[in-house]
């Protein structure tokens, strides 16, 4: 275990994500400069993975989904 604050925290979460961004964005297409591939990057993040993406460690809700609950929850505590 790493202590609170390791930059290991999060470790296999970004080998996962950058693994899944990949695969599913960069390896399907041949970027003929740098700022089409962070144009691609940025589109994938922003409209899919954060509203559509669903996440089993969320509970199969999307990233905004999920913060959405957790906002109504606390409000109505």
């Amino acid at each position: 275990m790493s202590r609170k604050g390791n930059p290991y925290d999060n470790a296999l979460l970004w080998k996962s994500f950058f693994g899944t961004l990949k695969n599913e964005v960069i390896y399907h297409k041949r970027y003929a400069t740098r700022k089409e591939a962070i144009k691609d990057i940025i589109e994938y993040i922003e409209i899919f993975y954060n509203r559509q993406g669903l996440q089993e460690g969320l509970g199969y809700l999307s990233p905004v989904e999920f913060l959405k609950e957790s906002y109504a929850i606390r409000m109505a505590a």
